[in-house]
């Protein structure tokens, strides 16, 4: 099946069947695991639109097709709650952060968070926001341009973005740990059903007169996976593949949107500093790992072959 739709720049009977057939059936699993939502039908109907299009367009959407599997994967575990599977950490990561990072105010003793929640100005609220919107799209603006620069190299950074995100996904049922707004607004106390919250990233929506993250965290998949912070994962990866591809000033920029992100993180009590560490190690991890897999195995390397083939 997957050949039919990847099977060079031609349209064929084939491969429309293919299409729709894999449109459908996403729509059903989505309706029976998470419901219907309109950002489903977006979803599908950009992919045909763009496999249907052009040859370039085609080659274009089936490279990208690695992220739209992330995306569902990562919407689909809405229906399998972290919580359910193991006990959620609250206090103890918590005071842990306290016990490593504290900051000695006055005699009291606060987290990081503790302390920019009360030091903030609304100078870091614009700025800390801006580096926040960057999270997505500048990993998908990098892969856009590999993808039309090299589209072996678009290949290892898709894929290495996405086994990042599977190590970060088995940690979230591994450990589930809440961000630190929670404990702000819900003390130690564990409620299963807590819906997502913008915390300190509501002064820039405000700021601005706008639910930019208030739209954004009302879709998250589960409030309970800030360990490890994938958010801080992404820049690094982007960096390494900026370095990789030698390409000078940019990676300057690349690197000043990695250190805002993980500042970002903490200063808008997102995550603690053991999140931002943890998706340092976990980004680490996967670029190794996939370099390890991409060195060992002919299996993997002649699929990667293939695939360039497809888009190329």
């Amino acid at each position: 099946m997957v050949n039919a739709v990847t099977d060079g720049a031609k349209i064929t009977l084939r491969s429309v069947f293919v299409v729709f057939a894999i449109s459908i059936l996403y729509l059903l699993l989505s309706w029976k695991l998470v419901g219907f939502k309109s950002d489903q039908l977006v979803l599908i109907g950009i992919f045909c639109l763009l496999y249907f299009f052009t040859a370039i367009t085609r080659k274009f959407i089936l490279g990208f097709s690695i992220f739209i599997v992330y995306w569902i994967i990562f919407d689909y575990m809405k229906a399998f709650p972290n919580y359910n599977y193991n006990t959620v950490h609250i206090a103890d990561l918590y005071n842990l952060e306290k016990r490593i990072f504290g900051i000695n105010i006055n005699g009291k003793l606060l987290t990081p968070n503790e302390y920019w929640r009360v030091n903030g100005t609304a100078f870091l609220d614009i700025v800390t926001g801006i580096f926040y919107l960057c999270w997505v799209p500048v990993p998908l603006a990098f892969a856009g341009f590999l993808f039309f620069k090299n589209r072996k190299q678009f290949l290892y950074f898709s894929m290495t973005f996405v086994l990042i995100n599977l190590i970060g996904f088995v940690i979230y049922y591994l450990y589930p740990a809440a961000p630190p707004w929670y404990v702000e607004y819900h003390g130690f106390v564990f409620h299963a059903h807590t819906p997502g919250n913008t915390a300190g990233l509501a002064k820039f929506d405000q700021y601005f007169h706008a639910n930019i993250f208030k739209s954004i965290y009302s879709k998250g998949s589960n409030v309970f996976a800030a360990m490890p912070s994938l958010h801080s994962s992404y820049p690094v990866v982007v960096l390494y593949y900026g370095i990789k591809n030698r390409l000078g000033i940019v990676n300057v920029l690349f690197a000043i949107v990695m250190l805002g992100i993980w500042f970002t993180a903490v200063y808008a009590s997102h995550h603690y500093i053991l999140d931002v560490l943890a998706g340092i190690t976990c980004a680490c991890t996967g670029i190794a790992l996939f370099n390890l897999i991409l060195k060992k195995s002919k299996t993997f390397d002649s699929f990667i072959q293939k695939y360039e083939q497809a888009i190329r």
